[in-house]
Parts: structure tokens; sequence; C-alpha cells
């Protein structure tokens, strides 16, 4: 939807003030390093999903000023002329880093690198910053929504309640990545090819003067998939029985029917004994109904008789936890072809920063594929390759692990450099079956929705004595007279 469209202004206001006193102070010239990572991922969950990046891709590429963006900026009465002659004929010269989508990533571990002349790092901050953590909240979402289903396809069903037009576009590919096998919204299958799917709604089975009527004018339309709403009226006392009285009659190819309301445990358990004695074996039933990942978990405990969910408000907003805290922050500053690291300090521990150009090891255990732990480092250090490594949480530095047959891999690849894109994009099935065949590596105690196990993402050595050496050095700093 957005994909051809000029954003280029679509930032905080504060970024072009920002660039606006960099391109009139000392350091105009300056070359930056900026990551984007996440604190703490959503629903206290044990990981969260990538994705985002293709959106991310497209803005950077038409990434321009445009003469009406120049007169609006005019008019704010702030701005010299030959700062908006800068913007007039500005372009993208940056080397971009970033974790491919569909990948797991756990907080604090840079997930976009940014390195350029410091007016551009920053200005893109707002756009990444808005596309990752919309995606990637949703992803997760859909990734904790499948696990529950258990091999049940999920439908994404969220479109109507979406955050807006591009959250329900964007959101039901993101709900794709994460693993859902379709979604309502037409224009998501048209523009990136997931599968749109869905029947009818309450108002089909209201118009027709009965609810068999209306049954049977969809089977006779679409004969070779009838998926019936039995719940308009009475589930097991009208919808169920008018709808086996068409399948019995139309016989269409594939059948089956939906409810939308009441108890679900309940009402499955006893349409399908009704169905299974009618000689329906064959006939599917979906459900819906403000569903996620607890209550498809719970029905499921409860013997619920289902073949296939859609969730919809639960997901496309990830209503239980809507925000994905993934912020934006300078970790070098480039000067006289030296980099600089720069840290954010907080008296809350969580909101301290890595310092420094860093890049992400992932390690897998050579006998079982799974993941052991992420590494992060400084740019310029080696893959860790021998074998007794250690690693330990860099928040509590006694929980300490020996790595041994182990396989190494750097989780960034580069997307732009001098502002060129030299990475292209998988298609959207790729990235989708990418990210199942890495959510089996991750260890089955970390995939628990109450209390998992926490992932180790330790520092360097090196990181490690560069982030303390400036943490010591700014508590002893005296406060300018």
């Amino acid at each position: 939807m957005l994909d051809n469209y000029n954003l280029t202004m679509l930032t905080d206001f504060y970024e072009i003030t920002m660039a606006n006193g960099y391109f009139h102070s000392d350091v105009r010239d300056y070359e930056a390093c900026f990551d984007m990572f996440f604190r703490r991922v959503p629903d206290q969950g044990g990981y969260a999903i990538m994705a985002g990046l293709e959106q991310v891709i497209e803005y950077l590429k038409n990434l321009h000023f445009t003469e009406e963006d120049i007169e609006y900026l005019r008019s704010k009465g702030i701005f010299s002329e030959e700062f908006l002659d800068y913007l007039r004929d500005f372009k993208f010269t940056c080397d971009v880093w970033a974790v491919p989508e569909g990948t797991p990533i756990f907080p604090h571990e840079p997930i976009i690198t940014v390195t350029g002349p410091l007016i551009q790092a920053q200005f893109v901050e707002t756009f990444i910053l808005l596309t990752i953590n919309h995606q990637s909240l949703v992803a997760t979402k859909a990734s904790r929504v499948v696990r529950a289903a258990q091999g049940r396809p999920v439908m994404e069903f969220g479109s109507r309640r979406a955050q807006g037009a591009s959250g329900a576009i964007y959101g039901a590919r993101a709900a794709y990545i994460g693993g859902c096998a379709g979604t309502a919204c037409a224009i998501a299958d048209r523009d990136y090819g997931v599968a749109a799917l869905g029947t009818m709604a309450h108002s089909w089975v209201q118009t027709f003067d009965s609810e068999y009527e209306a049954f049977k004018e969809y089977a006779r339309i679409y004969p070779d998939n009838a998926v019936l709403l039995i719940d308009t009226y009475n589930v097991l006392k009208s919808g169920l029985p008018n709808a086996i009285k068409v399948f019995k009659e139309m016989k269409p190819a594939k059948m089956g029917v939906r409810i939308d309301s009441g108890d679900i445990s309940y009402l499955t358990k006893k349409t399908r004994e009704i169905l299974d004695a009618n000689g329906l074996e064959d006939c599917a039933i979906v459900v819906s109904n403000s569903l996620d990942e607890w209550l498809i978990r719970d029905i499921i405990l409860e013997g619920a008789k289902v073949n296939s969910f859609g969730v919809g408000e639960r997901l496309i907003t990830a209503k239980s936890e809507p925000v994905f805290g993934g912020v934006y922050k300078l970790a070098a500053i480039e000067r006289n072809g030296v980099m600089i690291p720069k840290m954010k300090i907080s008296e809350n521990v969580e909101k301290i920063t890595n310092p420094g150009f860093k890049k992400v090891y992932r390690f897998f255990d050579n006998e079982t594929g799974k993941v052991m732990g992420d590494l992060i480092a400084l740019h310029d250090e080696e893959a860790p390759t021998r074998d007794g490594i250690e690693i330990f949480d860099p928040n509590a530095i006694w929980k300490r692990k020996r790595l041994t047959n182990f396989t190494v891999k750097e989780l960034m690849v580069k997307v732009f450099d001098k502002g060129e894109c030299v990475y292209e994009s998988p298609d959207l099935e790729s990235i989708r079956s990418y990210c199942m065949e890495q959510i089996e590596t991750l260890w089955s105690e970390m995939l628990r929705f109450e209390n998992p196990q926490t992932y180790y993402v330790d520092l360097s050595k090196k990181l490690w004595n560069m982030k303390h050496e400036l943490l010591s050095k700014y508590n002893e700093l005296p406060a300018e007279k």
C-alpha cells in the first residue's frame, strides 16, 4: 500500500530540528553508528520475531525531499535556506546491517545498525522504529497463537479491528511471517500473496428468508468449498441441522461449519458428535470469537473439536501487550577516522545501552541443532570458534555457560552499502518457511507462555570491558561550571 509512496516526512519533527542543528554546528560532518534493539519480549515471552525489513528497505531506497516538503519546512520559519538546499539535494549514503526477517530475536542485541553521515543516520530513526516495532510485534504474537493451535491452521481475521489501513495490510503480512495460514485481508493477498480466506458474515444468513435458504444458496454458488456460519440464531437447534441438511442435499466437494460465539469447547464437541452421526466426518469445524493463545490453549485442553481457528483483534492489535519496545540509540561517533564509542546511562539498568559498532553471533549445538546463546561483539571481532568458550548473562554475571561442539553464525547481513541496496529481500513464503525452521531451533523451555527460560545474550570480553570503562568514566565526570 505504502511501498511506492514517498514517506520521507513520516518522521518525528525533532529529527528535522536535530538535523538542522547538526548542519549548523561543528558536528555536521561527523559519521555515526546507531543501533535498533528492543528491551523486553512482549507478553513476557521467551523470544520475538524480526519482521518489517522489506518495508524499511523500500523507504530507504525512496528517501528524498520533494518541493512540497521544502515549502512546508520553510513555512515553519525556523530552518535556514542553506539547510533547505541541503535537504533538496539529500541522498541516503549510509551502510545498513539487519537481522533477516523471520529470525528469532532477543532483548538488547542490535537488529538493525546504521552507519554513515550523522544527519542521515539520525533522520531515519522514526520510520525504522515504527515499521520494525509494528511488524515484529504482530509476527511475535502470531507465532505464539500458532504454537497454541498445535498444528491446526490459524487464519488472521483482524482487518476491521486493526489500527488503520496500513496496520491491517502490514499486520496481515507480519502474521503470515509468524505462521498464520492466511488472512481475511484481500489486499494483502493481492500485494503480498498472503492467501485470502473467508466465507460469510451473519448478515448473509439474515438477508434470506430462512437460514436453510441462505446456506443452500451459498453452497450452490461455492460448491467446491462451502463453509457455513451456524451461530446466527442457535448453533445446535438451528444452524447445525440446517447445515447438515444442505450438505446432504448439495454434496459440496469440501464443507465446514464456523462457530463465532458461545461456549466453544462445548459447542464444538456437540457439533462434531452430531456431524459424525450424520456421516459427515469430513466436515471441518472452524471457530473464531475473540481468541488468543491462552484461550486456544485452554479450549484444546478441554477437548474442543476444532480443525482451524480464525483470530482477529487480539492478534492484529497484539491486544495483551500492544507495544513492541524497540529503540534506536547512538552507539558511536567517528571523528578523524576513529570510532568513539557512546552509551546511554540510566538509573534503570535495563536502559543502559551497549556502546560501539557491533555485530551479533549465534551459537548452534551441532548435536541437537538447537540454539545455545548469542554473543554481541565489536564489529572487528572474529567469530569465536574454539570449544570451551564461556558466555554469561551481562546483568547476572554469575550465570555462566560453557559452549562446546557448536557452529557459529553471524546474524546481521549487509543491506545497504554507501546508500546502495545490496540485499535482495526473499519472497514472503520463503521468509515464513525460514521463520518456522528457526522456531524449531529454540528449546521447548523457551517456548513456554509463562516463565520461559531466559536466553543467553552475552557481551564479548572486549565489549564488556569497553562498556564498564565508559561507565566508570561517566560516573567520575564532574559537573561543568
